[in-house]
């Protein structure tokens, strides 16, 4: 069991690390399409381009080389871990980044458990149910799937800081603050994890082993904990993963909105700046807590089901 899951892990590491290639390779062409003008970066605001200031830019940071040399020269410095410094604070990429990982990662796992637990209970609470009750439900969750984040969060905002002054409307000074955004966050992605365990306890219901169940006398709270939630968490496991994944593009807006630290706020300068470095980190970023997670999403899944659960030969 444990060589199997050593190849499979091993196998997924590989698959991951073509993916993480390819992010890189896509972003280091599509940053030298962007229109706009490089040296005028690196050198800064407010200091006079000359003729000979922008060909020594541009030895000293290799930009004359031919376009697919610099490519196997990016590469190679993103294999040995060197990331390059910011063109925008003339600092370590990896030092500009260190200190707004963990706001970025707080806010993505805070709406990730907040979405989960209202789907369970939202779930829960209207599965096999029809009439008004399942008409409401849907209705609900129609429109938070709908309503894009950082829509949410201008609103959560409006409403919630500026008229009753429930909580803070800027920083991240108090565990209060992390409330709206988390919420903006996290209501979209429970109306979609709620339809999807919805429709997994329903089907669930009828099955064989759950008719079984309730033939010997199995009460329905037991046989929830016990059976039909524990087969229901497997697709909702797969979507967490997938959504988590997500969240960190969705908290570039909330992050702004919100004049939060972390990864967004640094990604929309990077951009507005033509910071390359800077946003080809922040890409690779994604691409690596992209791969980390389905890896750890597929490990899970005999953990939740054990009909999953064999011996790899």
């Amino acid at each position: 069991m444990t060589g199997g899951v050593l190849r499979f892990v091993l196998q997924r590491l590989a698959a991951g690390a073509l993916v993480v290639w390819g992010a890189a390779t896509l972003t280091f062409f599509a940053v030298h399409l962007v229109p706009g003008d490089t040296v005028a970066a690196l050198i800064g605001p407010g200091t006079p381009v000359t003729p000979e200031l922008r060909h020594q830019v541009l030895v000293d940071s290799g930009l004359d080389d031919p376009l697919p040399v610099q490519y196997v020269h990016s590469m190679g410095a993103l294999l040995s871990g060197d990331l390059g410094r910011s063109y925008q604070l003339n600092q370590p990429v990896g030092q500009v980044l260190s200190g707004q990982v963990l706001p970025t990662v707080q806010l993505a796992l805070c709406a990730l458990v907040c979405a989960l637990l209202l789907a369970v209970l939202a779930a829960v609470a209207t599965a096999g149910r029809g009439g008004l009750v399942r008409s409401l439900a849907s209705a609900v969750e129609l429109v938070t799937v709908s309503v894009p984040a950082f829509w949410l969060g201008i609103v959560l905002l409006t409403v919630f800081s500026f008229h009753l002054h429930l909580f803070p409307a800027a920083g991240d000074g108090s565990a209060s603050a992390l409330v709206l955004p988390t919420l903006a966050l996290a209501l979209p992605l429970a109306g979609v994890l709620t339809q999807v365990m919805r429709q997994e306890l329903e089907q669930t219901d009828g099955r064989p082993f759950v008719l079984t169940a309730r033939s010997r006398g199995l009460g329905e709270t037991r046989l929830l904990l016990r059976h039909t939630l524990r087969h229901a968490l497997l697709p909702l496991t797969t979507m967490s993963g997938f959504l988590l994944g997500g969240l960190f593009g969705g908290a570039v807006l909330v992050e702004n909105i919100f004049a939060r630290p972390g990864l967004g706020r640094i990604l929309v300068r990077a951009v507005e700046a033509r910071d390359i470095p800077v946003v080809t980190a922040l890409v690779l970023l994604s691409a690596v807590v992209f791969v980390v997670i389905n890896i750890v999403v597929d490990l899970l899944h005999p953990v939740i089901d054990a009909r999953l659960r064999k011996v790899t030969p």
